[in-house]
């Protein structure tokens, strides 16, 4: 009875939209359709009946797209901390290399330093 294949496309309010769409799942095409207060009470049933159907199909679609929605911005939120912990690591990292690079200028010193002294050693020896 209710084929879901409609090639007609319902135009107007949202309404009118409705009622297009539970007829032509009856496959009615849009010219012959009745007005609802002209239809029969099983007639009025069945295109209820149908709308009921479409309105159920557009709720789980959006349900899904919750869903999906919630899923990315789990997705995000752990991307962020991904990147909070990759830029605690550099800042970490470059605290590291600041300390070695003093580090190094303390021995680039003691070397002139011991240059230094070897330079009067050598003096004092001549």
């Amino acid at each position: 009875m209710l084929s879901g294949k409609a090639t007609d496309k319902p135009s107007g309010k949202p309404a009118q939209q409705l009622f297009f769409s539970g007829a032509l799942q009856l496959n009615k095409p849009a010219s012959s359709l009745k007005q609802p207060q002209n239809m029969t009470g099983s007639e009025q049933v069945t295109t209820i009946h149908c709308i009921l159907q479409e309105i159920t199909a557009v709720s789980c679609r959006l349900e899904g797209m919750d869903t999906a929605i919630t899923s990315l911005i789990m997705e995000t939120k752990s991307i962020r901390s991904e990147i909070a912990g990759f830029q605690s690591g550099v800042t970490g990292l470059e605290h590291r290399m600041a300390t070695m690079e003093d580090h190094v200028h303390k021995v680039l010193d003691k070397d002139q330093e011991l240059l230094f002294f070897r330079s009067k050693l050598t003096d004092l020896e001549d």
